[in-house]
């Protein structure tokens, strides 16, 4: 029973429907099949043609014996086998040579799988099992090779074709030999007619039916994303996935259609996202699996590269969640120095005055940078971290700088598109699903809900792409909240575009990290994601609604400025940090009958982040985000606990440990 087990893998769509088959651990295209994954008239036909008393006899059938054996000492050589199915199914578990000793084994094997399984049980075998030609075997892999559709739906001709390629599956494949495989299923037509089991007219009409002349392809999207689940679910025959089998195609053919007006060793990803669930939709990590020149089998998904100005969004969506900005905050875009760091854009010039929603529209570096300096690069990296997503530091780097804004880390398309996700749920960040028997991972806050909104507001007004003009339908769906972003040297273009329903990621480049002049965000990516959405259902989601346009912003928000504090930050100043727990004087029952001792959570409250946690004046921990920490004492005593902010402000308790 070996073989009936090597069976190959199917990855399906959300619907059911194969997105990628494999082939079994020996190479052949073999899927199970039972009766009812086929049409009727197969089994009426095969049943006529192979075996007409196979529901009867207990595997092999003496009369066909008495008639294969009359038949042959007339003809004087061997014309007739008397083969029943379940010898057949015997003969395919354990193949062997045709002599007369492998076919008294056959029967002993026959009445054995007889005795042991029902009949549905092992025409399910032969449908499994059957030889089809090349490494083609069962029903439900011959169908689409040859007819490119299911079993269930095989007409007649069909059906017989199929009936009859078993006996000599090299001999009749009709894409090879058309007149030999027209003329063996025009003889297990005649004998369905002679069994009753065809009318003699729908005979005829079956027989002008002209065969297959050449083989199909087996479904084969998504190869990146099916390996992984394959990997995931070992030993399971079907692996379900939540992308929509005819979107992913489609963006396939896009991506393939894309690539043509690429370097010829440049590739591309696309994600496409349900808000709403989480779920992936599309999943493309190179244009061609097998394309060795773009290095295709590298699902450009998962791979970390620069993202350029992609993550400024998140940037300027803490700094409204800390108070220190408002969309309508005026900005200064001018030559700036940060220490020895001098950003400038990407067109190597300047824009003086505007507000802190143009800058974001307009992808501008220095207030970006502003900005982050204001809210702390290890603040903003943490406060990715915690929401799942992973930066990559440049080999040799201690710890985040401002170049982070620009840049200055590595990401996946998949933390990126999960990251813009999070503006369409009000901030909150989670895991994206591509396997949906995977439990779902949990959900962090990166944005308050009113931070979030005024992010995805300001990037629905941000220009389309050159060229790309939207009609008045496209236009009522709801704008698309654009974001591009291209690293360093032109190596790699993003875009990413949020809707209340959707999100798309698309990522452009060489996965060689050559650069790629003159492709960036903008003019390479930013087109491909909007052909994207116009594949997509009509019902996008509603848009994140105005931004107060007209609205000044609190007095002390109206401006922020390189090389000074932040206004706001000062008429905000927090209260000194306060230890909640533990209080001074306290006792603490910290230590166990053997004197180990159980962690106890500091607390805190007040202070500007990042917070120095010590113990007896020395410093056991630093939390940019958070105000508390687990600590465990070192043995029973007095020590003295602090909480020291960013300002130099402290709280102390003296407790003891017992």
């Amino acid at each position: 029973m070996q073989r009936l087990q090597d069976l190959s893998v199917t990855v399906t769509d959300r619907a059911g429907e194969p997105l990628r088959i494999f082939t079994s651990r020996a190479g052949a295209w073999r899927l199970p099949a039972t009766a009812d994954q086929v049409a009727p008239a197969f089994i009426d036909l095969l049943l006529a043609y192979e075996d007409r008393r196979f529901r009867d006899h207990p595997g092999v059938d003496p009369l066909a014996v008495l008639r294969a054996a009359g038949q042959n000492l007339t003809a004087g050589r061997v014309v007739s086998g008397a083969s029943t199915l379940t010898m057949q199914v015997a003969r395919l578990l354990e193949p062997r040579p045709r002599t007369l000793r492998s076919k008294l084994i056959e029967m002993a094997r026959a009445a054995q799988l007889e005795w042991r399984y029902d009949k549905p049980a092992i025409l399910a075998m032969y449908l499994t099992l059957a030889p089809y030609g090349g490494n083609v075997e069962g029903i439900r892999a011959a169908s689409p090779t040859l007819f490119g559709k299911p079993p269930t739906e095989l007409t007649p001709a069909e059906a017989a074709l199929l009936v009859a390629l078993p006996q000599a599956p090299s001999l009749l494949r009709p894409d090879r030999a058309a007149e030999r495989a027209r003329a063996a299923r025009d003889k297990v037509l005649d004998r369905a007619v002679l069994a009753g089991s065809l009318s003699p007219r729908a005979a005829e009409e079956a027989k002008q039916e002209p065969v297959p002349a050449a083989k199909l392809p087996l479904p084969a999207s998504a190869p990146h994303l099916a390996d992984a689940l394959r990997g995931a679910h070992p030993g399971q025959p079907v692996v379900a996935s939540t992308l929509d089998g005819g979107l992913q195609r489609t963006v396939e053919a896009m991506a393939r259609r894309e690539a043509e007006t690429l370097h010829e060793r440049a590739g591309l990803a696309v994600l496409v996202v349900d808000n709403r669930s989480r779920s992936v939709l599309a999943w493309v990590g190179s244009p061609d699996f097998l394309d060795e020149r773009r290095q295709g089998p590298i699902d450009m998904v998962r791979a970390v590269r620069s993202p350029g100005s992609a993550l400024k969004p998140f940037i300027y969506g803490l700094g409204f969640d800390e108070g220190l900005i408002h969309p309508l905050t005026q900005v200064a875009d001018v030559s700036t120095r940060f220490g020895d760091y001098a950003p400038r854009n990407f067109d190597r010039g300047f824009s003086g005055d505007l507000t802190v929603a143009e800058a974001l529209q307009r992808s501008l570096n220095v207030p970006a940078v502003l900005v982050l300096d204001r809210v702390g690069p290890m603040r903003f990296t943490e406060a990715l971290r915690r929401a799942g997503a992973t930066l990559v530091m440049p080999p040799g780097t201690a710890e985040p700088g401002l170049p982070v804004a620009l840049g200055g880390a590595s990401i996946s398309l998949l933390d990126m598109a999960a990251l813009y996700a999070g503006l369409a749920r009000d901030g909150m960040v989670a895991p994206l699903r591509a396997d949906p028997t995977a439990a779902e991972g949990a959900a962090n806050r990166l944005l308050s809900p009113a931070a979030a909104q005024q992010v995805r507001a300001i990037l629905e007004g941000a220009a389309p792409p050159t060229g790309v003009v939207q009609d008045q339908g496209q236009q009522a769906l709801g704008p698309i909240a654009l974001k591009t972003g291209t690293s360093y040297g032109f190596r790699d273009a993003w875009a990413f575009g949020v809707t209340e329903r959707y999100t798309v990621g698309v990522w452009v480049g060489r996965p060689d990290g050559t650069p790629s002049p003159d492709r960036y965000g903008r003019n390479t990516a930013a087109p491909l994601l909007y052909r994207v959405y116009d594949l997509l259902p009509r019902d996008r989601g509603r848009p994140a609604g105005p931004l107060a346009a007209g609205t000044a912003p609190p007095a002390l928000l109206r401006r922020l400025n390189a090389g000074e504090p932040a206004l706001a930050a000062a008429a905000r100043q927090p209260d000194p940090p306060r230890l909640v727990f533990p209080s001074n004087d306290m006792v603490l029952e910290a230590l166990s009958p053997d004197g180990q001792a159980d962690p106890l959570t500091l607390t805190a409250t007040g202070g500007r982040r990042p917070l120095s946690w010590l113990v007896d004046g020395r410093r056991v921990a630093v939390t940019p985000i958070r105000r508390d920490i687990d600590w465990t004492p070192g043995g029973a005593g007095t020590v003295r606990i602090t909480v020291l902010d960013a300002d130099g402000r402290s709280d102390s308790a003296t407790v003891e440990i017992r």
